[in-house]
């Protein structure tokens, strides 16, 4: 029998496959229905400091418009409004998700200011989050602010939230550094216990008809996963200790196998879950296990980092090199 357990963020995990946050991971009649199929542990939905305050200024507005016309009426209202806020919503499916899965339930949070990632990670872990996710998802805009000087700022928030919280701490990045290896390191000796590569930046789109912004998702495709695999087999060899989660691109069981290879300890899938249901969890599993099955692997522990940079049979491949032999490998379709 295969074991597929593995080791995130100190947790012994039944399978590699963590539900990273989507609309599925905002409801406990999903989240149950992911644990059913097999996912190691799930991530929440990201809560974003900026819809809390934005919430709470348009609640405060709609209160102060009725002051001074009716003092029981406001009341009333502020009562009514308050129970129904972003937060708590967030806070309640925390709680409800820790008590009713007995798979980790890890908590993400993207703030904007120092004070709001801290509370609001406090606030997490007292409903019951296993972990937190960090998610670094910001575009620094500010043509004043060098790059070492954005750079500063993410190691304080990690340095802040991890002596807020005692749970451990993933923290999601952009691929987006000068130097992403020197980058993952400090975020690493600033205390977070893992990594998790890569955010997805969603890019806006222009509506040609109403001359407005529009925003614009488009779930990952297969060939996403290349750019977290790369850097996943050079990173692993220089932290060992770390916990590593690959995310973007994965729609196939042997995609799984290609992350622990090169030495993720879990797999995220996000798109395949939501276009196919959480069932599909169950399938990329299976599909894992006969893979691993066909190639005489015994565990995920026996796989995990087989293939990382210094372990591959050519280091190259993930160096400078590789860019060379892939314009070269190209071919032009066969005319019909």
């Amino acid at each position: 029998m295969t074991d597929l357990s593995t080791t995130y963020l100190g947790f012994r995990l039944r399978a590699p496959l963590v539900a990273s946050p989507s609309p599925l991971t905002s409801s406990l009649a999903d989240l149950l229905r992911l644990e059913a199929a097999g996912v190691g542990a799930v991530v929440l939905p990201s809560l974003f400091e900026e819809e809390i305050e934005a919430e709470a200024t348009r609640l405060n507005d709609h209160v102060e418009a009725g002051s001074g016309v009716n003092a029981e009426g406001t009341e009333y209202f502020a009562d009514f409004a308050f129970d129904h806020l972003l937060l708590d919503r967030h806070l309640e499916l925390t709680e409800g998700a820790a008590r009713r899965l007995d798979i980790p339930v890890i908590a993400s949070l993207n703030g904007n200011t120092a004070g709001g990632w801290v509370h609001y990670a406090q606030e997490l872990v007292t409903a019951g989050a296993a972990a937190i996710e960090l998610n670094m998802y910001d575009v620094a805009l500010d043509p004043t602010r060098s790059a070492a000087q954005v750079e500063d700022g993410y190691l304080e928030l990690v340095r802040s939230v991890r002596a807020a919280i005692d749970v451990p701490l993933a923290v999601k990045i952009s691929p987006y550094f000068s130097s992403l290896a020197n980058m993952a390191m400090r975020i690493v000796e600033a205390g977070a216990d893992g990594l998790v590569l890569f955010n997805r930046f969603y890019q806006p789109d222009l509506d040609l008809e109403t001359l407005d912004v529009k925003p614009t998702l488009n779930l990952s495709h297969a060939g996403e996963i290349r750019l977290p695999l790369r850097w996943i087999a050079i990173l692993r060899p220089h932290l060992p200790e770390t916990s590593l989660a690959l995310t973007s691109g994965v729609h196939l069981g042997t995609e799984i196998a290609k992350g622990l290879l090169a030495g993720a300890d879990v797999v995220m899938a996000t798109a395949e879950l939501l276009r196919r249901g959480p069932e599909r969890a169950s399938e990329l599993i299976s599909e894992l296990s006969v893979w691993m099955d066909d190639h005489d692997y015994e565990s995920v522990t026996q796989l995990k980092g087989s293939m990382t940079q210094h372990t591959s049979g050519d280091p190259s491949a993930f160096e400078r090199a590789q860019y060379q032999r892939v314009l070269h490998s190209w071919k032009p379709e066969p005319a019909l």
